[in-house]
């Protein structure tokens, strides 16, 4: 069986994204599409409705390209449990009220015992100094988290080139 893979937004939207000319983001970019390309099939990769919704949001013509990538991939439910998990998260790691989306991925992925979250959110998501208190969060209310990670940690050792 292939490890679970909940696939966040921003990994839709930077594949699906004209080139940008942000040396930062145009690395993101093409190390995203390597993964994509590389590694996607070592993976059973899920989405939710809130992804859904996300990338259907802004232009008409970028939302088309990735709502077709998201075609595919199976939905998981918010339940009453994402929820409970997602307020608990914005209260115990603290995540700023902003984040509300962020902290329901992070709860998706969790509650439906996802192995991997794959995101270039770093600001509340992959990030290294919330990661432990996301997990202690996680595990307060009974669940096992999944490792929050960008393309580059899911790269399996192979090299960008």
């Amino acid at each position: 069986m292939r490890p679970t893979l909940y696939l966040e937004t921003t990994i839709i939207s930077y594949l699906a994204a004209r080139p940008s000319r942000d040396l930062i983001t145009a690395a993101h970019q093409q190390q995203t599409h390597i993964w994509w390309q590389r590694r996607r099939p070592a993976f059973e990769i899920y989405s939710s409705q809130l992804v859904l919704d996300e990338a259907a949001a802004g232009d008409p013509e970028a939302a088309g390209r990735r709502i077709a990538l998201l075609a595919e991939l199976p939905l998981l439910d918010v339940t009453p449990e994402v929820v409970r998990l997602a307020t608990h998260l914005i209260g115990a790691v603290p995540l700023p009220q902003r984040a509300g989306a962020d902290a329901v991925h992070i709860a998706v992925a969790t509650c439906h015992g996802m192995e991997y979250l794959l995101t270039w959110n770093c600001i509340h998501i992959a990030n290294a100094e919330l990661r432990p208190r996301v997990e202690r969060a996680c595990r307060q209310l009974g669940y096992s988290p999944p490792i929050l990670c960008t393309p580059d940690e899911l790269m399996g050792g192979e090299s960008n080139a």
